[in-house]
């Protein structure tokens, strides 16, 4: 688990590489799509922490030009978009009626763990996480090699152009992908990589890989973020290459965007 390759931001403490020992568990193929979170709101009447406060973040590049100017948040492409929920991820007027295999955005940490319950499951480790991705390949920087388009073919939706001012969706999308779009790892596995982040059940350290224990590690016992994992399809070179394997995201367990998702793992 982690790298010692120095890739990453320092920041994030993607390092030491270190051998960790897993108990058996299943994990979904796929992230959890706009369909089956419209079936757990249906059974449950579950509110969304998005819905409770009223708003959440969006790209700005999806944004639709009659959209009214929304404040600039946390980076200049993020905009605090009142009305932008699970249902209309970019804001009133906008719907995933048309995207229902698309994985759920705009969910946070609590609303991933609300419906992981519902379902008889939780979310991964962070050591799971990254184990499923890895697809059986020891140190590979994706879960299929070391190169991110081999032979020219794109495996994951990352961001291709000059970021922010215009995906040129090479890879196929602009925005989410269905969570099904390329082709699985050696695990059978969807998407471990790009299209959206996914959440973690561990607490965020930049160092917690230096004290983690061997066996089934949960990270650290308290933490202000919650780790996520994958990057998304807003990742790029030039500012977040964080789709790789070993690297690292967080967020506050009640924060949610547009470009984070979430899969559930099951006892083994």
């Amino acid at each position: 688990m982690g790298t010692d390759s120095g890739e990453g931001h320092p920041a994030d403490g993607e390092g030491p590489a270190h051998v960790v020992r897993l108990s058996p568990f299943r994990i979904d193929r796929f992230t959890v799509t706009n369909d089956r979170f419209a079936e757990f709101v249906a059974a449950t009447g579950f509110t969304t922490e998005a819905e409770h406060y009223g708003w959440s973040y969006v790209f700005a590049g999806l944004l639709a030009d009659r959209h009214p100017v929304a404040r600039s948040v946390r980076a200049p492409w993020w905009r605090q978009v009142h009305g932008a929920t699970w249902r209309s991820p970019e804001g009133p007027g906008s719907t995933v009626l048309d995207r229902g295999d698309h994985p759920v955005t705009q969910v946070s940490w609590r609303d991933a763990r609300a419906f992981c319950r519902w379902a008889g499951a939780r979310l991964p480790t962070e050591a799971e996480w990254e184990y499923a991705a890895r697809g059986g390949l020891v140190g590979r920087r994706y879960p299929w090699g070391d190169l991110r388009e081999p032979g020219g073919a794109h495996r994951m939706n990352i961001w291709q152009g000059e970021f922010p001012d215009g995906d040129l969706g090479l890879d196929g999308w602009v925005g989410t992908a269905p969570v099904d779009t390329y082709e699985p790892n050696g695990f059978g596995l969807s998407n471990m990589t790009g299209n959206v982040w996914e959440w973690c059940a561990d607490w965020f350290n930049p160092t917690a890989y230096a004290t983690s224990r061997i066996d089934d590690p949960t990270g650290p016992r308290s933490g202000s973020h919650r780790v996520l994992r994958g990057g998304s399809y807003l990742s790029h070179e030039s500012h977040c290459d964080r789709y790789r394997v070993a690297a690292r995201g967080a967020n506050t367990q009640d924060g949610s965007a547009g470009d984070i998702g979430f899969r559930c793992v099951y006892p083994g």
